[in-house]
């Protein structure tokens, strides 16, 4: 994949790796692409059937630094609005793949890396990580539609207090407020998630017809239930009926 991008794939579970260590993960525009490349690469192999995403000390330090300054200097050019544009693609597409994705988060997921934390389907995280939007602490707006993952994920008033009001959190509130399934120390964090993985990632087929009626029910807005009634309809036919012929080969 790329020196600073791992991948490999465990027990039906395709783990990306973010390693960076000198700079915490912030992601360059070539990390950026090549996060992409490793996430569209899980979902085109069937024998995947969930992704873990970890950074291993440090989750994500945000978009690096020359990157932003690059945008700020030339905030029209083609190419600092493209590469702005890669970097959003990074979690736009880890959170758009056709398989269950979990975030296993040690350290700081700040900024950007926090918009890649929330673009997974469910986060595991260490008790003294540290959650923080960090955009206004360096005097710039969101970005990659922050607000809208901070609210789908925790609601308007954590969404309020992190993204508006620049609140940090750390691995124990993250869990109460909804950000978070579960908390751990921090050697415990990547077996959680893998843990975690590997129960849905033993069915490959039928963890990617479950997240997709999964994402559509939850997504912002969500659905009326008689809707989410037809949604499931089809789906759990497939299901029962490959059940039955597995029962009876």
């Amino acid at each position: 994949m790329s020196d600073e991008i791992g991948y490999a794939v465990q027990d039906g579970v395709a783990v990306l790796t973010l390693d960076a260590p000198a700079r915490r993960n912030a992601l360059t525009v070539a990390m950026a692409r090549a996060l992409a490349d490793a996430a569209r690469t899980a979902e085109a192999d069937p024998s995947v059937g969930a992704v873990v995403i970890t950074g291993g000390l440090n989750f994500c330090a945000g978009a690096a630094r020359d990157v932003l300054a690059a945008a700020g200097a030339d905030p029209v050019g083609d190419r600092s609005y493209r590469d702005l544009e890669d970097v959003y693609a990074a979690f736009t597409t880890v959170g758009g793949i056709g398989v269950p994705t979990v975030a296993a988060v040690r350290g700081a997921a700040v900024g950007a890396g926090l918009n890649l934390a929330l673009s997974t389907d469910l986060r595991v995280v260490a008790r003294t990580a540290r959650l923080l939007p960090g955009f206004a602490q360096i005097g710039i707006h969101p970005g990659g539609g922050h607000f809208t993952l901070l609210q789908r994920v925790a609601g308007r008033e954590a969404a309020a207090a992190m993204g508006l009001f620049g609140q940090e959190v750390d691995g124990e509130r993250a869990v109460s407020l909804g950000l978070a399934w579960s908390w751990h120390e921090d050697a415990d964090v990547e077996p959680a998630a893998l843990a975690m993985a590997s129960g849905v990632a033993r069915d490959p087929d039928l963890a990617r017809r479950v997240v997709t009626s999964f994402r559509r029910e939850t997504a912002p807005g969500g659905v009326p239930w008689d809707v989410a009634v037809e949604l499931e309809h089809a789906p759990q036919l497939w299901s029962l009926a490959r059940r039955r012929a597995a029962a009876t080969d």
